[in-house]
């Protein structure tokens, strides 16, 4: 069992350096293949001579045994027939079971036994080059006149060359010489099979000068045809096999004229190859080049790879089934170089950089759209030269146009008109911006144009934080300054903190603090509206539900880096707080929201602005004494400046905020005008029968006044209008209302209820009798009380 086990470990060893060695002297060149039959001879002799010699050795060892066994037998007999030496028969038993002599006998076989091993595994490897050359002879053999049949030597090559690649893992990378050898052999093999097959189409080829007397309308004639077929019978399990794109062999022989040509123009040292010429020159005339020769490759060729290919997966793939596409992908390598030079000349100028991204994004589309070309992808389509320009530059292009576009914002906010209102932006009745937000808004259409038609999620969200979401903030941060300053200079604690200057409080007066707060309120209210509008849009739509499906299937990893090296929160932050939920939502929910605060943070100061100018402007008349004799009827003049002061305020937001937020900051304006005049004037002053009609035509003034520029608008002073009325009603009425009225306070009636109007009934039914003598006035807005409260300010009755 020990011998076994010792052979077993010595055939299975690996063949050590020297057999490498021989190999090596023996093999030295491919025409030592020649001597490989003398060579197997030879290793046969030398084989043979070992097998002798363990033969031998096997019978040597046989020997041993039998004569041990023997032995052995011949003590037991002894032992049997003399007990009395059972003790010296244990000590020679002892001494034979610790006997080391068939292990040495073992040991002096091992060496042969690796011998013969090495000699029979350099016959397998002689035997295996034996086959790898007479299939590559084979193959070339059936060239160029049948590939089909090529292809099966070669294909058994190949599967040759793989097994033994699949084999070299378990065996520790043994044998890394054969199996480099076999694979260098097999692809040199296949280069050369299209080598041949391109040969023969490119002496078909120049013996019809292609493509110069070549009709592009013309037909292929028969020659032509069944060498161009051939050649795609060579390549058709390389294309079906194949995990990325391939160029088709016959078209790239058809198409090294149009490659050199292409050099010629554009990658030597005329005006046409300079990078300012790419644009205007180079891809054009790639683009006429495939529009010009489309039709004769597709009438030509087309049913030829449409039979090739038909009911594999390769018919679905422009690039495979439509011999325009297969052209283009013939001609993209060469276009790749150029655009490589040109590449590394936009890095040193960003603005040329800045205009080859937008020439690239168009040729991109051209091929896309004229020609469906798929680039062997038609799941997703072509991801264009564009992509990967960005998948090594976007960094680079990503910087260069955050500079351009910060740097255009510069200059918008520092233009003349950059804080004016744009009056002309939009008609009556809607919101006026200033240029600046106007401008702002243009900024960031044109940022997305340069990104909308991008390719990648990470390169489209990248674009849309650092530079759009940037601008942004920046106009953000400025108009909430502009509020800041504002709230400084009308707040008493913070002028007497801070300071003010004359200068300042100066642009406050007449519009002015309505004009600045409009400005605000205009610009948050057009980036309000232009944002949510955008968020509507096809583009973004989609690029908020790319975010959110990748935010949703994010793990614990990708929350540092969901996209663009950017994380989950960072994201969520600059974009929605529904990007991780089901909820709807907009790319660009974060950003409305802060410019809403701004928005009704200006409407909140500008309905205080209105009040205030309105409360400036009458207490003149709040002030005076309501009182007046026949001799004080000219007392209306200190209306004007009120009126006048209404009349421009109502006149300039007319022209700056949209029909609802007009009506609204004006509505509450005018209640709180009501308000003023109720409390300060007609509750607090006493009236003559005069005094009463003057209070009555100046409240008509500022009711005909707000009317005409809100229809309807003075209804916020119905309250107003109807207690003037009351108390400008003639005195006898007003005795008669004054009597109506009383029995809501209880005054003028006796124990049982009884008054000066005569009725009888309890006090419930004086204030039911009080609500319908005011109604019958016409009266529909005041209470009783109040009613009566405004009667006790004429002369007539405190008499």
């Amino acid at each position: 069992m020990a011998a076994h086990a010792t052979l077993t470990r010595a055939q299975s060893m690996e063949p050590d350096i020297r057999l490498e060695d021989y190999l090596d002297d023996k093999l030295q060149s491919v025409s030592d293949l020649a001597n490989l039959d003398s060579l197997l001879a030879n290793v046969e002799l030398q084989r043979q001579q070992l097998q002798t010699q363990l033969d031998g050795a096997a019978q040597e060892l046989e020997d041993v045994r039998r004569s041990a066994q023997d032995r052995q037998g011949g003590v037991a007999q002894q032992i049997a027939e003399f007990k009395q030496l059972q003790q010296s028969i244990d000590l020679r038993l002892q001494i034979m079971g610790q006997s080391d002599a068939p292990d040495e006998a073992i040991r002096r076989l091992e060496a042969p036994m690796k011998q013969l091993h090495r000699v029979e595994l350099t016959h397998r490897y002689v035997s295996l080059l034996q086959d790898v050359e007479g299939m590559r002879r084979e193959a070339r053999s059936h060239l160029p006149q049948s590939p089909k049949e090529a292809l099966r030597p070669y294909t058994r090559l190949r599967q040759l060359a793989g097994q033994l690649r699949e084999l070299q893992g378990p065996a520790d990378e043994a044998a890394g010489h054969l199996i480099s050898y076999v694979e260098q052999v097999t692809g040199s093999l296949w280069d050369e099979m299209k080598r041949i097959m391109s040969e023969e189409l490119g002496a078909v080829l120049k013996a019809r000068n292609w493509p110069a007397n070549t009709d592009p309308s013309a037909e292929v004639d028969g020659e032509w045809l069944e060498t161009f077929e051939k050649s795609m019978e060579l390549q058709v399990p390389e294309v079906l096999y194949s995990e990325s794109l391939i160029n088709l062999l016959p078209i790239d022989v058809m198409a090294r004229s149009f490659v050199q040509w292409f050099r010629f123009q554009f990658m030597g040292d005329n005006g046409t190859s300079a990078p300012a010429a790419f644009g205007t020159f180079c891809l054009p005339n790639f683009v006429s080049l495939i529009d010009k020769w489309e039709d004769f490759f597709r009438s030509n060729f087309d049913h030829v790879l449409a039979s090739r290919f038909q009911g594999t997966k390769a018919a679905e793939t422009t690039a495979y089934t439509d011999p325009a596409c297969a052209l283009i992908t013939a001609l993209l390598p060469v276009l790749r170089q150029k655009v490589e030079s040109v590449v590394q000349h936009g890095l040193k100028n960003p603005q040329y950089l800045s205009s080859l991204m937008v020439q690239l994004m168009d040729f991109d589309d051209t091929i896309r759209s004229r020609f469906s070309y798929d680039g062997g992808d038609p799941e997703n389509g072509w991801p264009g030269i564009t992509s990967e320009v960005l998948d090594q530059y976007f960094r680079e292009w990503l910087k260069f146009e955050k500079e351009f576009a910060l740097e255009r914002y510069q200059t918008i906010n520092n233009s003349s008109d950059a804080r004016s209102i744009d009056y002309d932006y939009s008609g009556p009745g809607k919101m006026k911006p200033t240029y600046g937000a106007v401008r702002v808004t243009d900024l960031l259409r044109s940022v997305t144009s340069q990104y909308e038609r991008v390719r990648r999620l990470p390169h489209k969200i990248r674009f849309l934080i650092d530079i759009q979401q940037e601008i942004l903030d920046q106009y953000h941060s400025r108009l909430l300054d502009s509020l800041e300053a504002y709230a400084s200079l009308t707040s008493t604690v913070a002028r007497t903190l801070q300071g003010v200057s004359k200068e300042q409080l100066a642009q406050l007066e007449g519009t002015g603090a309505l004009e600045a707060l409009c400005k605000v309120l205009g610009s948050a209210d057009h980036i309000v509206s232009t944002l949510s509008d955008w968020g509507n849009e096809e583009f973004f739509i989609e690029l908020w539900e790319d975010l959110k499906g990748r935010a949703k299937q994010a793990d614990n990893d990708q929350q540092t880096n969901l996209v663009g090296g950017m994380s989950y929160d960072h994201v969520k932050g600059r974009t929605s707080s529904e990007i991780g939920s089901e909820g709807d939502g907009s790319i660009f929910d974060e950003t409305i929201k802060f410019y809403s605060k701004r928005r009704e943070s200006a409407q909140k100061f500008l309905k205080e602005a209105l009040v205030e100018s309105h409360q400036t402007a009458f207490r003149p008349i709040v002030s005076s004494e309501a009182s007046v004799d026949p001799s004080q009827l000219a007392v209306t003049a200190e209306l004007d400046e009120p009126l006048r002061i209404m009349k421009r305020n109502l006149t300039f937001l007319a022209s700056a905020l949209s029909t609802a937020v007009y009506k609204r900051v004006w509505r509450e304006a005018l209640e709180s005008l009501q308000e003023t005049l109720w409390s300060n004037v007609l509750l607090r002053q006493n009236f003559t029968t005069l005094g009463a009609a003057q209070f009555m035509r100046d409240v008509l003034a500022i009711k005909s006044l707000v009317d005409r520029h809100i229809p309807e608008g003075s209804a916020a002073l119905a309250q107003l209008k109807e207690g003037v009325r009351l108390l400008s009603l003639p005195p006898v009425v007003v005795v008669v209302g004054e009597a109506t009225t009383a029995g809501d306070g209880g005054d003028g009636g006796d124990e049982n209820g009884n008054g000066d109007n005569g009725s009888f009934s309890p006090e419930r039914d004086q204030r039911s009798h009080a609500r319908r003598a005011l109604e019958d006035l016409g009266i529909q807005t005041l209470e009783p009380a109040s009613a009566r409260r405004i009667l006790q300010r004429r002369v007539e009755n405190s008499e």
